[in-house]
């Protein structure tokens, strides 16, 4: 696959200066220009002002200029503009609005990690306690996973990803959703139908269950309401997890343990219908999660505009 990551996102919120507060104790890395920036990724995020909640930027990273002049044909076939400029692609998806930005950038090698030791029936892989427990360092994200979107016109919104920035599909949910991949990850992307465009979460890798618990932990100690649902364990990238909110009502979410999909490997990707298509186990999720609060409010400023 000539795409291999997701390289950063750019959020649209109306209160800047709270929501940069949230996501420098949600643990990435504030630097002087106001990015934000993983242990491994770099600078993988940015907040902007907007009027409304909103996904303006998705970055793509991918090996050489002849992928991104691939992906320019793919997209002069579907009737989507696409402004090529040397080591960088940049096209508007048609429904959400929002730039796709792909970068000639190279791999993303995260070193080795060793396994954190868990003790279990008849195997004894530790003594003393646990590893989780003795850590005393904030959480800081290893990297950006993937991000979550609604949009009014599903398939308009995977033909773009798909046929034409050159995306595959992972899984989906019954006729409402697909997860979509630009990497070895199970999914880097999933478009929800949904009554208006907005974004529903972004998705960032800890070390393990331990980090993705202390993370959230440390998150609500003194925020309670920033909860949303977790722990629990994802059926569809069979990621742990756990949702929090940000002050501008967007969703983030601390995973560890997802599915792997070698590029050489044949997936046929599965219909997930009900439970299965959320989580696996741990709490049923909230009515918030799949209708956000806010969303009557954001379908109100979208119908404004027209």
């Amino acid at each position: 696959m000539s795409l291999h990551r997701l390289s950063h996102v750019i959020i649209g919120v109306p209160n800047v200066a709270e929501t940069q507060s949230y996501y420098s104790d949600f643990g990435l890395s504030q630097g002087t220009n106001g990015g934000f920036s993983t242990r491994d990724g770099g600078e993988q995020l940015r907040v902007v002002a907007a009027p409304q909640r909103r996904l303006v930027e998705l970055g793509v990273a991918v090996d050489h200029v002849d992928d991104l002049a691939r992906v320019a044909a793919n997209l002069q076939r579907l009737g989507i503009p696409a402004d090529l400029d040397g080591d960088t692609l940049v096209a508007t998806e048609p429904i959400g609005g929002f730039r796709a930005r792909l970068t000639v950038l190279p791999r993303l090698h995260q070193e080795r990690t060793p396994a954190t030791p868990y003790n279990g029936p008849g195997r004894i892989e530790r003594t003393g306690r646990a590893p989780g427990i003795l850590r005393t360092e904030p959480v800081r994200p290893r990297r950006l996973g993937h991000a979550v979107a609604g949009t009014t016109d599903l398939a308009a919104t995977m033909r773009f990803f798909v046929e034409g920035l050159g995306f595959k599909v992972s899984d989906y949910i019954g006729d409402k959703g697909a997860f979509l991949r630009c990497s070895n990850d199970h999914h880097n992307f999933l478009a929800l139908q949904s009554p208006v465009n907005y974004l529903h979460h972004t998705s960032w890798q800890v070390d393990d269950i331990d980090d993705v618990g202390r993370g959230a932990y440390a998150m609500l100690e003194d925020n309670p309401e920033r909860h949303v649902w977790g722990l629990g364990r994802h059926h569809a990238g069979s990621n742990f997890f756990w949702y929090l909110k940000d002050p501008a009502g967007n969703f983030s979410e601390y995973f560890s343990d997802m599915d792997c999909i070698p590029e050489e490997e044949i997936w046929e990707p599965e219909v997930l219908d009900g439970a299965r298509g959320l989580f696996n186990w741990g709490p049923p999720p909230p009515p918030s999660f799949l209708h956000p609060e806010d969303l009557a409010g954001l379908m109100t400023g979208a119908h404004s505009k027209v």
